[in-house]
């Protein structure tokens, strides 16, 4: 299947098929269905750190911190592999620049 070029930004939890559209911070190589997947992650990802922040206003004193924050560490860690597998040469040197994925290789 052919790969076109896309515009990822975990910040705004974004996958762009146009370089103009908004901002980004990392370029992917992907398929359609590679794309959608990223975006599918950007989205679970959303969702856990939605589900994680009532436990950081109103704290419970039996739950951890790192409980509270684990699901969604673990969302992006995924979302951070999968634009590593995908990344242009450019994506993956920066990544490697900025130690980004220090904690996912450690494994």
């Amino acid at each position: 299947m052919d790969k076109s070029t896309y515009y990822v930004s975990v910040q705004s939890r974004s996958v762009l098929t146009e370089q103009g559209q908004s901002s980004y911070e990392w370029e992917i190589e992907a398929t359609p269905e590679e794309a959608e997947q990223v975006r599918m992650e950007l989205g679970l990802m959303q969702e856990k750190e939605e589900e994680a922040f009532p436990g950081y206003v109103f704290p419970w004193p039996d739950t951890p911190e790192q409980s509270t924050n684990a699901l969604f560490q673990n969302s992006l860690d995924r979302v951070y592999m999968s634009i590593y597998r995908l990344g242009t040469p450019d994506t993956r040197n920066q990544m490697e620049q900025f130690r980004l994925l220090s904690h996912l290789t450690d494994n």
